[in-house]
């Protein structure tokens, strides 16, 4: 009595299988599609004339009405002391349209505070965005803003860390 092919070595049968398939299938159809441009008498039909249209405007290259409305943001982070904090991590995560199924997605972004506290963020969607901090010795901060202007300032003050005995 022979034992049951693994289902490993069955997966990799019907997989060889399929891809057989779709390579005659696509095959068959090119040569259809040949044989249908052959058998065709007429010449080809020249392009008919097209007229000059003048170029854009650079106002109207420069904002399409197809392009979301994008907001630049300056998120200045200072700690409980009023001190700007350096070196801290900023993630900024918002909804990126056209995800798996066309759900939307959450995208990230990942920036470092300079020496003044201050980070510049631009070419964000407006709309509701997640902005998250996390510095050494300060107690992490993360809140939802919904932004509908062009540009905006964002005061993040950090708490002090929450003491451990």
């Amino acid at each position: 009595m022979k034992a049951a092919p693994s289902p490993k070595r069955v997966l990799s049968i019907v997989s060889g299988f399929a891809v057989f398939a779709l390579l005659l299938i696509f095959s068959v159809r090119s040569r259809t599609v040949n044989a249908s441009q052959n058998q065709s008498s007429t010449p080809p039909q020249p392009a008919p004339a097209q007229t000059q249209t003048p170029p854009p405007d650079k106002k109207d290259k420069d904002k399409k009405s197809s392009d979301p409305a994008t907001v630049k943001l300056r998120i200045e982070i200072t700690g409980a002391d009023g001190k700007p904090v350096g070196n801290a991590s900023v993630y900024v995560r918002f909804n990126e349209p056209g995800g798996l199924f066309h759900h939307d997605k959450l995208a990230e972004l990942n920036f470092k505070t300079n020496q003044d506290g201050s980070v510049k963020v631009t070419d964000l969607p407006q709309g509701r965005i997640l902005i998250q901090v996390v510095a050494k010795g300060w107690h992490t901060f993360g809140k939802w803003y919904e932004f509908n202007t062009d540009a905006e300032t964002v005061q993040i003050k950090l708490d002090p860390p929450p003491h451990w005995y």
